[in-house]
């Protein structure tokens, strides 16, 4: 089974597998590959997208690794939402709100019927398929990302393989078994990656609610 990628970059020596993990260190260990008088091309790509990263490699290593140096604003971002020493709402009597927006929304009969005979009623039903609908909204769109990303490095890597268009196929008709198998006789670094970038594309969407 295919462990899936964490966040991060992933450089390719021709079909041989670099390095992997944060972009400097990714930058550095492709600054000494390409010191070093090899043939194969040097590719690197973001492991979130599959999408091809040009890196600048001028400068000894030390200058290559200050270039690409992790941001700390990126990890230690504030998500959104009231400033740190905000004062809470004052609090009404009656019954807590519970985060529940009443707002008003128009249907025809016939649903508010179908709303009504529901267990839990109208409000729960429709929290309920709200749900249920961005959830597989969210799937939907894993498995489209991971679909991509998995074709741009393809087509970097392996288009010319054998069985590269056999794969593509497999790729975008969702058949995992098919894709496997097309990759089987690739290198082994290619193919792990691939199946790694790919894992989502081939997710079963989540059953409709009855």
């Amino acid at each position: 089974m295919t462990t899936p990628l964490a966040p991060g970059y992933t450089a390719f020596a021709g079909q041989r597998l670099l390095a992997r993990g944060r972009l400097a260190d990714v930058a550095v260990a492709v600054h000494a590959a390409a010191a070093r008088a090899g043939d194969a091309e040097l590719l690197v790509f973001d492991d979130r997208t599959g999408q091809q990263i040009d890196l600048h490699l001028g400068g000894d290593a030390q200058a290559v690794a200050e270039r690409y140096r992790d941001l700390p604003a990126e990890a230690e971002a504030e998500p959104a939402g009231d400033p740190p020493h905000a004062e809470p709402a004052p609090r009404g009597r009656g019954r807590p709100r519970l985060g529940v927006t009443a707002r008003e929304i128009t249907l025809l009969p016939r649903h508010w019927d179908w709303l009504a005979a529901q267990p839990g009623g109208a409000s729960v039903t429709l929290r309920k398929l709200i749900d249920q609908a961005r959830k597989q909204g969210e799937a939907g769109m894993r498995q489209r990302l991971a679909r991509e990303a998995a074709y741009r490095c393809l087509n970097a890597l392996a288009g010319n393989a054998p069985g590269a268009e056999d794969a593509t196929r497999a790729l975008f008709a969702g058949d995992r078994a098919g894709f496997v198998q097309r990759l089987d006789a690739w290198p082994a670094d290619v193919r792990e990656y691939l199946l790694a970038l790919a894992g989502d594309a081939f997710a079963v969407s989540a059953t409709p609610a009855t």
